[in-house]
């Protein structure tokens, strides 16, 4: 890496406390979320993010935005929502001069740095996957033309845990183009109260923008530019398969728990994530504590486990807790 990449990680740590202490103006506690979800915006990665209703999911989401000067939207997703809902549409548009009619595309929400894909799941296939592979690709076609989307681009999509009756669940294959699972739990009792207090008086807030929509991209590809340990890699690689049954080296509660293990994303992802945990820590190399710190909301949605698992309630978590020995 240049002495100048160097320094702008140096920044990117300091920058860091004050994301922070600007998202704690409206948000309280959910440190951890906060963090998972900043990691995964400087990875350029997708998040899905799973928690009953009220727990500011979307109010967190549009923080952030405002914070990194990101344009923001919300899309409702509903059981009638159809893909150009999302995308966009044409229209057709007479010229007052001449009497000619033409198409002209009006773009759908899907055009913004951030957004939020609220309960995704009530949303039939077709539509969602409208909504995927715009995450994949980056662009969107319509009417045979293909259109960029903006710079930087990071969905949010979230999961209600409860009332799934009339939901459509996401297959395995589409949960693997979301680089975290991050879970939102209630909050504490001293946090709670702090929150009522707060939001019901006329408490007011002025976020102040940190960094711009260019350095956050320029961020980014240096977070990919930063050096990894072979052994890290090899290591990294090596938690990955023994997370999967037919692994001759896995433990025996992954062959007796699970079903599918972690693809090779899943080692792609706990590096990308781990690369950028250190280098918001002020580093310029991530290790395999940093590793460790990603390794649930990266496999908690690509280690599937069975009806045994279920009927003995062992979790995602206890399983991948077993193998990367996080206590």
């Amino acid at each position: 890496m240049q002495n100048t990449d160097l320094e702008k990680i140096k920044r990117l740590q300091e920058n860091r406390q004050r994301i922070t202490d600007e998202i704690h103006k409206i948000i309280i506690g959910q440190d951890f979320v906060i963090e998972q979800v900043l990691l995964a915006l400087f990875c350029n990665g997708h998040s899905l993010i799973t928690g009953v209703p009220g727990l500011a999911k979307t109010l967190l989401v549009n923080t952030i935005a405002d914070i990194l000067d990101l344009s923001f939207n919300r899309i409702q997703f509903t059981p009638d929502l159809m893909p150009s809902d999302i995308t966009g549409t044409e229209v057709i548009e007479e010229d007052q001069s001449t009497g000619k009619r033409n198409f002209r595309f009006i773009k759908g929400p899907i055009f913004s740095n951030v957004i939020l894909a609220d309960e995704v799941n009530r949303a039939p296939p077709k539509t969602q996957s409208a909504l995927l592979q715009a995450m994949q690709e980056y662009k969107v076609t319509h009417g045979g033309e293909t259109r960029e989307l903006d710079l930087p681009f990071f969905v949010l999509a979230t999961q209600n845990p409860i009332e799934q009756e009339g939901t459509y669940p996401l297959p395995e294959a589409q949960l693997d183009r979301f680089m975290f699972s991050i879970y939102i739990d209630y909050p504490g009792p001293g946090e709670e109260t702090e929150i009522v207090k707060t939001t019901t008086s006329a408490y007011e807030v002025t976020l102040e923008k940190v960094i711009d929509a260019k350095e956050f991209i320029m961020l980014q590809k240096i977070i990919r530019k930063m050096p990894v340990a072979d052994d890290v890699v090899e290591q990294t690689v090596r938690l990955v398969g023994l997370t999967r049954p037919k692994s001759n080296d896995c433990p025996d509660t992954v062959k007796k728990y699970v079903a599918w293990g972690a693809g090779p994303r899943a080692s792609q992802y706990l590096i990308l994530g781990a690369k950028a945990h250190a280098a918001l820590d002020g580093r310029y190399s991530p290790n395999m504590n940093d590793v460790n710190y990603v390794a649930h909301p990266v496999l908690r949605h690509r280690v599937i486990t069975n009806f045994a698992a279920e009927a003995e309630g062992m979790t995602t978590d206890d399983i991948i807790n077993g193998i990367f020995e996080i206590p």
